[in-house]
């Protein structure tokens, strides 16, 4: 775009430039608007907000049972009851919950 000495120019052609600044503008604006509902559609689903695991809320079963019957599904961090048995010297495998017991969990589940 060539230099344009703006103080030099009239009043009537400072409102015709400035109307073309804004048509550009909005043609502009409108190209990123398209650009973006684009970007935004994924699988057919119009993305909303964002961010966040699909997992986020879900129910798992759990992995590991202590001596007193409390469970862990190994999401987080660890609880005090773990952290006190590993610092006692037993392992983290010595919790884990037979997997046949976790997958009828899981069926019971999914007939509610």
């Amino acid at each position: 775009m060539p230099n344009v000495n703006l103080s030099g120019m009239t009043a009537e052609a400072l409102m015709d430039l400035r109307k073309r600044v804004d048509e550009m503008l909005h043609r502009h604006r409108a190209e990123l608007e398209k650009q973006l509902e684009r970007i935004a559609i994924v699988g057919g689903a119009r993305v909303v907000g964002g961010g966040g695991s699909a997992l986020k809320g879900k129910k798992v079963p759990p992995k590991y049972r202590g001596p007193s019957g409390e469970t862990w599904a190994g999401r987080g961090g660890k609880p005090r009851w773990l952290v006190a048995a590993i610092k006692g010297g037993k392992k983290l495998d010595d919790f884990l919950i037979d997997k046949s017991a976790r997958k009828g969990w899981k069926k019971r589940r999914s007939k509610r």
